[in-house]
């Protein structure tokens, strides 16, 4: 997968309550989540937002609480990739599950600034701005099923789809 867009730069410590402030958790549609990002910090962020965007931040992005509001709104924005210093770890789970790319490259995040333009291949591994060229772990085999699926939802119900074509039915409850 081939990622391409131009850099928004936030800084250390971007809490889940900073990306998607508590006021709207009672939100369920993504789309709706998504115009709500970053609100208490940069009000105009989303309306400077381009599909294909690339989210870039210091260390610990995504720290605070689990909420999957965080990356839902970013995914449903149509934020690309997210590369970090390093992420929390419940944000980088969450992440992948609903399907949003994110990559952990120090060198990249520290280069990279607003309005540069990224391109990140995740099958390689590498990370590309300008000239410059770092590289970083290809997403395993797994983790690149899921993200072309669109999150682990759905890879799960085409896993169920193709069980049924098969002929096999999930187990029955109880």
């Amino acid at each position: 997968m081939i990622l391409e867009g131009r850099v928004h730069r936030f800084g250390d410590d971007i809490d889940t309550d900073v990306i998607v402030p508590g006021r709207y958790l009672t939100l369920t549609d993504p789309a709706e989540i998504a115009r709500h990002l970053f609100r208490g910090i940069d009000p105009e962020f989303v309306e400077r937002l381009e599909s294909g965007d690339i989210l870039v931040a210091g260390r610990n992005f995504g720290c605070g609480s689990s909420r999957e509001h965080a990356p839902l709104g970013l995914k449903a924005a149509g934020i690309a990739c997210v590369v970090a210093e390093s992420f929390a770890r419940i944000f980088y789970r969450n992440a992948i599950n609903v399907g949003l790319p994110i990559v952990i490259c120090p060198p990249a995040a520290r280069a990279a600034r607003d309005g540069d333009r990224l391109r990140i291949d995740t099958d390689r591994g590498r990370i590309t701005l300008g000239q410059r060229t770092w590289e970083v772990a290809p997403f395993p085999r797994e983790v690149q099923e899921l993200l072309q699926a669109g999150g682990l939802v759905p890879w799960v119900r085409a896993q169920l789809g193709r069980d049924a074509a098969d002929g096999i039915r999930p187990r029955e409850r109880g």
